[in-house]
C-alpha cells in the first residue's frame, strides 16, 4: 500500500503541504481560462477531489490515513452525530428526505425530498423531488416551486445576488434564476450526470454530454466558453484515488467543511460517517448507526457542508 501511494502523482501536492486545502482550492478559483489551448481537462467537477486527495496524500496526510485504519470500523466511534468538529452545516439526503444538520448536532427535516444541495453562503437550499423543484430556507420554509419531469441533480451557483440553478429534468439540462424565474433549456443532449458551477462571479455551468464531451457553457448567453474530451483518468479520478488512498471499502466521496480543515466521508458498508482533520494536525472523529439517525433504510448522501450566512 505504501509503494502505491507513493506512485499515485497528485497535482498540486507540494502546495496543499505548504498552503493547506483551503488556498488550494482559493488558487483553482482565480485561475483564468487559456481559450487557446483548450485546458480545461481540471475543471471543477473535480476540483475538490484533487485539492482533497493532495492533501492527504501529503505527510500529514499520510499519518491521518494510517489513523483511519485504527479508529474506522472498530470500538473507537460515536454512537451518534453529537455535533460537527468544524462551523458550519450538513446537508444530508436520505431515505426520509432531505435534513440540515446544525454544528451542535441538532437536525432538522426539510421534506420528503430525494436530492437537495445549498445555496451559494449557505441562505438557501434547492431540493428535487420525483417531477418537483423546490427553494426552501435551512428551516424549512418554501420560497418557490416549479414543476418539470423527473427532476435530478439540481445545483445551486452565483453570488450573493445573482444566483442560476441548473438541473437535470430526464436527458435535459435546464437553469433557472434563484428566485425561481427565466427557466430554460440549456442542452437537450446532457449526460445523466450532476453538472457542477465553474469558480467566479460569471455564471458559467460545467457538464458532460452523452458523447462524453465536457463543456463549459455561459448559461446568460449560451457561449460554449471552452470543451474538451476527458480520458478515462480524469472521469473516473475522485473516487478512485479516495478508494486507493484509503484501502478497503466503498466510501463516499469526500466533503470538505467550510474552513477547509475537516473531510466528511461516508462509509455505507460500515454505516459511519468518519470526520478526518487534514490542516493543523492528526484527528479522526467516527460516527455509528447513521442511517438509523436519519431514518434512512439505505446510507444517506452528505450533499454539502456549507457555512452559516
Amino acid at each position: 500500500m505504501r509503494r502505491e501511494l507513493e506512485r499515485i502523482e497528485i497535482p498540486g501536492e507540494h502546495e496543499a503541504r505548504e498552503r493547506s486545502l483551503v488556498v488550494v482550492r482559493e488558487a483553482f478559483a482565480g485561475r483564468e481560462p487559456q481559450p487557446r489551448r483548450h485546458s480545461w481537462k481540471p475543471v471543477a467537477a473535480i476540483t475538490t477531489g484533487l485539492a482533497v486527495v493532495a492533501g492527504l496524500v501529503s505527510p500529514p496526510g499520510q499519518a491521518v490515513l494510517d489513523g483511519i485504519r485504527e479508529v474506522v470500523g472498530v470500538e473507537k466511534t460515536q454512537p451518534a452525530l453529537f455535533s460537527l468538529p468544524a462551523p458550519g452545516r450538513l446537508l444530508v439526503t436520505a431515505d426520509s428526505g432531505a435534513w440540515v444538520v446544525e454544528r451542535d448536532g441538532s437536525k432538522r427535516l426539510l421534506g420528503s425530498y430525494r436530492e437537495a444541495s445549498w445555496s451559494p453562503f449557505g441562505r438557501f437550499v434547492v431540493a428535487s423531488r420525483t417531477n418537483e423543484l423546490v427553494a426552501l430556507t435551512p428551516a424549512g420554509k418554501v420560497r418557490w416551486s416549479l414543476a418539470r419531469p423527473d427532476i435530478r441533480f439540481p445545483r445551486w451557483g452565483g453570488t450573493r445576488t445573482d444566483t442560476r440553478i441548473a438541473y437535470l429534468s430526464g436527458r435535459k439540462l435546464r437553469v433557472v434564476g434563484g428566485d425561481g424565474k427565466g427557466d430554460r433549456l440549456l442542452d437537450a443532449r446532457a449526460a445523466g450526470s450532476a453538472p457542477s458551477w465553474r469558480p467566479g462571479p460569471e455564471h458559467a455551468l460545467i457538464y458532460t454530454r452523452r458523447d462524453g464531451t465536457v463543456r463549459v457553457v455561459d448559461t446568460d448567453t449560451g457561449e460554449v466558453l471552452a470543451r474538451e474530451k476527458p480520458g478515462k483518468q480524469v472521469r473516473q479520478y475522485p473516487q478512485a484515488a479516495v478508494r486507493r488512498l484509503l484501502g478497503e471499502g466503498d466510501f463516499a466521496d469526500p466533503v470538505p467543511s467550510p474552513d477547509g480543515r475537516w473531510l466528511a466521508v461516508g462509509w455505507p458498508d460500515a454505516d459511519q460517517l468518519i470526520f478526518v482533520r487534514v490542516v493543523g494536525g492528526r484527528q479522526i472523529r467516527a460516527v455509528s448507526n447513521v442511517s438509523s439517525q436519519f431514518r434512512s433504510r439505505s446510507f444517506p448522501t452528505i450533499s454539502g457542508w456549507c457555512c452559516v450566512p
